[in-house]
Parts: structure tokens; sequence; C-alpha cells
């Protein structure tokens, strides 16, 4: 279990989860919701890395939105470095997945100077992938308007708890490579509820999204991961990111949709071992 604080700011209050060994690390995803449970990756990670599980503004028990402060990606940011200082941390790795990945490149290009590194996956550096029809946001793939009704009938409070429980298998079926992996996913005890109104507001932002300029230049190191079959942000994006970043890797996971973290849990254990140097020292 993770250890629960709310952590005062310049900029509001903050949910904070923290546990683990080594230098620190700040994890989160953009429209998620964490308790002490944790996830896969952040539990994971704390194999390797002091990890500190952030809820943004709006999830938990951390402030809102305001006039001043938004849910926009920038917001989040300059959210994320607030927590920092609170915490007297110099700096420190940061790392997400899909939308926390996002963010991982944002921090990137925004506060290079507060960043060990960042490890991410399952990403895109830009609107582009929406556009890209291996993607299930692209309007003409097969899977995008039966999502569009799930996503509908997830918002209507009138949608009965075992319905949204067969809504969500069949959301998380399309993000899959093997159907087994579904046991794997609803057998693991973690957090991360999608709040809908934070998605909402991450879709209406998006079309502005775009750090592929300003990736060439920071000079940040990247840990870049994708699935091979990943049916959200296509494998090609995260390629697109390490190949614009003049200090990343990337490591494909050939049997895996959009969680490799639980679809090929060995080799992706292996990876986040990878970024620590065996001394424990920080690549």
């Amino acid at each position: 279990m993770f250890e629960r604080e709310v952590l005062e700011t310049e900029r509001g209050a903050f949910e904070v989860f923290k546990k683990g060994n080594g230098k620190p690390l700040a994890f989160t995803h953009l429209y998620s919701e964490f308790n002490t449970l944790g996830n896969t990756m952040s539990q994971m990670l704390a194999e390797h890395y002091t990890v500190h599980i952030i809820n943004l503004r709006g999830a938990g028990r951390s402030d809102g939105a305001t006039e001043e402060y938004t849910y926009s990606m920038d917001d989040a940011i300059h959210d994320m470095e607030a927590i920092r200082r609170a915490l007297k941390i110099d700096s420190w790795t940061f790392s997400g997945h899909s939308t926390g990945g996002f963010l991982a490149l944002k921090y990137a290009v925004m506060y290079p100077e507060s960043l060990d590194k960042i490890i991410a996956g399952g990403l895109c550096a830009s609107y582009a992938y929406m556009k890209h029809p291996d993607s299930i946001y692209y309007p003409e793939n097969p899977n995008n308007p039966r999502m569009k009704e799930i996503f509908s009938d997830l918002r209507n409070p009138d949608t009965s708890r075992e319905e949204r429980i067969k809504l969500s298998k069949e959301w998380l079926m399309m993000s899959l490579y093997k159907e087994e992996s579904y046991y794997k996913v609803i057998d693991k005890k973690e957090s991360g509820r999608t709040l809908m109104d934070k998605l909402d507001y991450f879709t209406s932002e998006l079309k502005d999204y775009d750090v592929r300029e300003q990736l060439k230049s920071t000079p940040v190191k990247a840990f870049i991961y994708c699935g091979w079959y990943d049916a959200q942000c296509p494998h090609i994006f995260s390629e697109e990111a390490a190949e614009l970043m003049p200090n990343a890797s990337l490591t494909t996971f050939e049997y895996s949709n959009h969680n490799p973290d639980v679809e090929e849990e060995e080799k992706f254990e292996a990876f986040l071992k990878s970024t620590v140097k065996p001394s424990g020292k920080e690549i």
C-alpha cells in the first residue's frame, strides 16, 4: 500500500501517495484518480524508486479547477512543479503511461532542469494519433462508433453498476492484444478510475497539443516504450517521439496492445529495472 498525504503548495492542495526506495519519481495520469493501491506500473516502479503518485487537480482529495488553475496539460505541469518544490525535491524522474506519457513529454520541454529523466509510453507528441486509421479514436476506425457509445453510456448517471462493468470490459478489450489478458487485469488490486469530466477537458484541448518541435532540443533522457499493437496511440508515435528527442531510447513490446505492463509483465519489469544502473545509481 502507498502512504497518503494531502500536500499544501502555492497552487493549492494535492493528494499524494508515496511508496518505495531510491531516488524520487513522480507518477500520474491526466484524467485518472488513484488511491493507496496505486496501479500496476507505479507498484513496479516502487521496486526501484521512491514513487510519488499524484492525484492531479480535480482527482481524489486534490483541489479542483478554478478560474486561474484549469485541467489543462500546461497547468498540470505547473502543478507538478509546485508539488516538487513543496516536497523539497531538487529534481526527480517523471513517469506516466498514455496521457501520463503526454505529460512526460510536456514536462521534458517545459521544465527540463527539474527532471533526471522520463519513463513514458503509449504516447504521442501531438494530436496526430487522432487522425491515424489504426487508432480507435479515428472516426473511421471500426471500433470508433462503439467506443463513442460506451463513453456515452458511462457518462449517463442512470447506467447501472452491472452495465458499467460490462461496458468497461468491452472498452478495455479494445486495448488488449490477447483476450486472456483481461483476466490478468481484473485480478490485480489497483486504482486509476477514469474521471469523465477531466477526459472531456483533455479532448477539448487536444487540437492544440503539439510538442514535436520542442522535443528536438530538450536535453532530458527519455526511456520511451510502446506495445507493437497499441490501438490507442499506435506504435509509430512512440517511435516518432523517441527519434525526435536527442537522448531517448525506445523499447517495443511485441505482444502487447496499450498495456504492456500487464500483457508482458516480466519483460516490462526488466525494462523498468534497466532504467536504473545495477549499482543503484541513476542513469
